[in-house]
């Protein structure tokens, strides 16, 4: 069996660079994926990362930051359809996958050494499939257990491979910041440094008593076995983003707070097409419309309405997100965010539709769909409502 069997294969800069397979002429330019306005970044390529760009980092601090950087919309469409396909590709190579997020995944590969080879050519073999099928390139750590393969990964970025044996997992992981270590957050990273445990070597070589009356029974063990590497090894397969979510949502900062319900409710239906879209994609439905705003002291508030089937049709959504605004009478209040949520998803095949005397064939399901097959060959700007143009 091999020593090294589990693999975290990891997108680099995802929804970057899927966004840029379409537009090759500003790959060597500050790139970045989100919402405009006061918006935050969802990824940034790995250009733009010189500037010091990075995911979650308001848009308005990115211009200052970088002038001439280029805003791209995301595409939640694609980056799913493009996630679906990597996915099939892991568990093309084995049945055992974790999926942790879109873009990332651990799999465990002792079963297809026999049939692929060791785990470092099932490694290679993942990134050239990736990179040829779906034209972007993937990071992969290969490790025993879950924690190390995942620090490997990032050690590998971007576009690369490294290995961690289990004789070399202390002086890899020893040196360290602790913060570095998976699962450990601000709030534990800041908790060890106040004990003056700032590598993981030092969290390693204290007495696991000692260690676990500073921050408890539960995390003082976690942390000495991701210290030493000798965290869990079993994965837990499962379809992650591809089994069908339990909700999808949207949301949009103003450029300037606003009371004004033409423009609240016409971003309402930008975000509603948004969800709906992904929804599609994913091939699911949903009877919970949730909607959240943000006031511009910063204070927000959600509200829910459940309907009697589940939906992925834009004008549902949005009709649904709209009665809830109103019925909030907010007409003085100024927004500085705006939000729309389906929660409750099932997988799409399983609703059937009451039907009503006298509708008509063909609905907004139907148009919605044929907005699908626009924007798919034309671009996510071909079709759109006409107040949003």
């Amino acid at each position: 069996m091999t020593e090294t069997p589990i693999l975290h294969v990891d997108m680099d800069a995802f929804y970057a660079s899927v966004a840029l397979r379409e537009r090759p002429d500003l790959v060597d330019q500050p790139v970045v994926v989100g919402g405009s306005g006061r918006g935050v970044v969802l990824a940034a390529n790995y250009v733009a990362r010189r500037y010091g760009l990075c995911s979650a980092l308001p848009m308005t601090r990115v211009r200052r930051l970088c002038p001439h950087v280029v805003v791209l919309e995301p595409d939640y469409a694609t980056f799913t359809s493009v996630s679906a396909s990597v996915m099939e590709t892991f568990r093309a190579v084995t049945p055992i996958v974790e999926a942790v997020s879109l873009d990332e995944a651990f799999l465990d590969v002792r079963g297809s050494v026999r049939r692929l080879g060791p785990p470092t050519q099932i490694a290679e073999r993942l990134r050239s499939i990736i990179h040829d099928e779906q034209g972007i390139t993937c990071s992969v750590g290969v490790a025993a257990t879950v924690s190390v393969a995942k620090l490997a990964s990032r050690r590998a970025k971007p576009d690369g491979v490294v290995v961690v044996p289990p004789g070399a997992v202390t002086s890899f992981l020893h040196p360290l910041d602790v913060g570095e270590l998976y699962g450990v957050g601000e709030k534990t990273q800041a908790l060890l440094q106040r004990f003056g445990l700032l590598t993981v070597g030092d969290v390693a070589h204290t007495p696991l008593r000692t260690l676990q009356r500073a921050v408890g029974d539960h995390l003082g063990r976690e942390l000495h076995h991701l210290a030493w590497g000798t965290d869990r090894s079993d994965l837990a397969p499962r379809v992650g983003p591809h089994e069908p979510e339990r909700s999808m949502g949207a949301d949009e900062t103003f450029v300037r707070d606003t009371d004004d319900r033409e423009v609240i409710v016409r971003e309402l239906l930008r975000l509603a097409g948004k969800v709906a879209g992904r929804m599609r994609a994913a091939g699911v439905a949903g009877r919970t419309i949730t909607l959240k705003v943000r006031f511009a002291d910063f204070t927000a508030i959600t509200r829910s309405r459940t309907m009697s089937e589940a939906t992925d049709v834009t004008v549902d959504i949005h009709r649904a997100a709209t009665r809830l605004y109103d019925a909030l009478g907010l007409q003085r209040a100024r927004l500085r965010l705006v939000g729309v949520r389906v929660e409750g998803l099932v997988p799409r095949a399983t609703v059937h539709r009451q039907l009503v005397l006298g509708e008509t064939e063909h609905g907004w399901a139907e148009a919605d769909r044929a907005v699908d097959r626009a924007t798919r060959r034309f671009g996510a700007a071909a079709v759109r409502p006409a107040s949003l143009v």
